[in-house]
């Protein structure tokens, strides 16, 4: 009889993919390892973008395509895109914080300042997943027209911006896939010319972009209205690819009281004079005709946009207490579900530099609807491909 096999010192996020991938195949865990490291073993099984489909057509569930998680913080997207059957192979973050929770949920420490970052130091990859900030480009002097007829135009309109480094690693690491994610307000930022950059910037490169704002209250009780960008190389994937969005999702999302934790500890209870200061505050600006102040839940609703600035003050989502106590701020835990985490990644930082890490995060359900959309693509492409090399003619 084979000796049961132990997981040890395996981070919690993959604990929970090889729990959930086993149940799908209806079989034990040893089974589920043992085929695992068969599979890892036969030398026949190519990344997807080198060798034909065959073995995907087989096995569905499986899709063998690797990713790099670049503006990784503390990997979101890379929870989102594992569920959906791909291979981190590098990841990029430069704050140290987010550095110490990436590597205590992955076991891996990211690299760090992607300005330092060499392109050509990054594995090949399938498939570039990025949450990069939103900047502002200078365009002066650089008309659609001349841009749009230059080989390297975009290096005269981003340089001196991290999308810059983004699109350099793109144009020399050429990934048949991309997905970017920023704030909805990188549509009408800098009155439309920072997403003009970009997309012009995108299809120069020569992939067909794709665009939608999700709200992530379809999938968490928050309101998150995030832009998500999607490319696929023309090159690879034709003109016109059958990419979709995802719809919203059938499921009933949940509200906030099913995240809020039983007995939070009381330091997160308001004080006296912040209450009253949070109370002030709103009279004053009611009192002036505009509508900023402080957010008291409904528990039975959904909250606002969880910030980075929430660790100063958490005016933006109080919830309610009962009697005469005044309001509280979410835990750490609770913020980290309002996100949708899993309750088994630990939170490794201080409540402040938690509150941060949730704030920039992205919601990994979200990044997940979009993940399977993306891998329908793929599954598309290869099924079309049969034997031959899916990537013909590629530098």
């Amino acid at each position: 009889m084979a000796k049961q096999i132990l997981i040890r010192n395996v981070p919690a996020s993959l604990q929970q993919w090889i729990e959930r991938e086993r149940k799908q195949r209806v079989m034990s865990q040893q089974q589920f390892l043992v085929q695992l490291l068969r599979d890892a073993s036969d030398t026949s099984q190519m990344s997807l973008f080198e060798g034909n489909g065959a073995g995907l057509q087989e096995r569905p569930d499986w899709a063998p395509f690797s990713f790099v998680d670049l503006f990784s913080g503390i990997g979101g997207f890379r929870i989102a895109f594992e569920r959906a059957g791909g291979r981190c192979v590098g990841s990029v973050e430069w704050d140290k914080h987010a550095q110490r929770t990436y590597q205590e949920w992955f076991g891996e420490k990211p690299l760090g300042d992607i300005r330092k970052l060499n392109p050509k130091d990054l594995p090949d990859h399938d498939v570039m997943l990025a949450g990069f900030p939103c900047q502002p480009f200078s365009i002066a002097g650089v008309s659609k027209k001349n841009s749009l007829g230059r080989e390297h135009g975009f290096r005269d309109k981003t340089q001196g911006t991290l999308f810059y480094n983004l699109a350099t690693i793109a144009e020399i690491k050429r990934p048949p896939v991309m997905v970017l994610e920023n704030v909805k307000n990188l549509l009408s930022h800098d009155k439309g010319k920072t997403w003009q950059v970009i997309k012009l910037t995108l299809e120069e490169l020569g992939y067909r972009v794709f665009h939608k704002v999700i709200d992530g209250a379809d999938y968490v009780p928050q309101h998150r209205k995030r832009i998500f960008i999607v490319c696929f190389d023309q090159r690879v994937f034709g003109d016109d690819p059958p990419f979709e969005f995802p719809e919203k999702p059938e499921t009933k999302p949940p509200v906030i009281k099913d995240i809020l934790e039983k007995n939070p500890d009381p330091k997160y209870t308001l004080s006296d004079h912040l209450w009253k200061y949070l109370q002030d505050y709103a009279q004053s600006h009611r009192e002036k005709g505009n509508g900023f102040g402080f957010g008291l839940v409904d528990l039975n609703g959904r909250s606002r946009t969880l910030s980075a600035r929430y660790y100063k003050d958490g005016s933006e989502i109080l919830i309610p207490q009962k009697g005469k106590k005044n309001p509280r701020r979410l835990t750490p835990r609770e913020a980290a579900r309002l996100m949708g985490f899993d309750d088994s990644l630990p939170i490794v930082v201080s409540d402040t530099q938690a509150y941060r890490q949730f704030g920039n995060a992205i919601i990994p359900p979200v990044a997940e609807a979009v993940a399977k959309q993306v891998v329908a693509v793929i599954s598309w492409k290869v099924a079309r491909t049969g034997n031959g090399c899916l990537i013909k003619g590629r530098n």
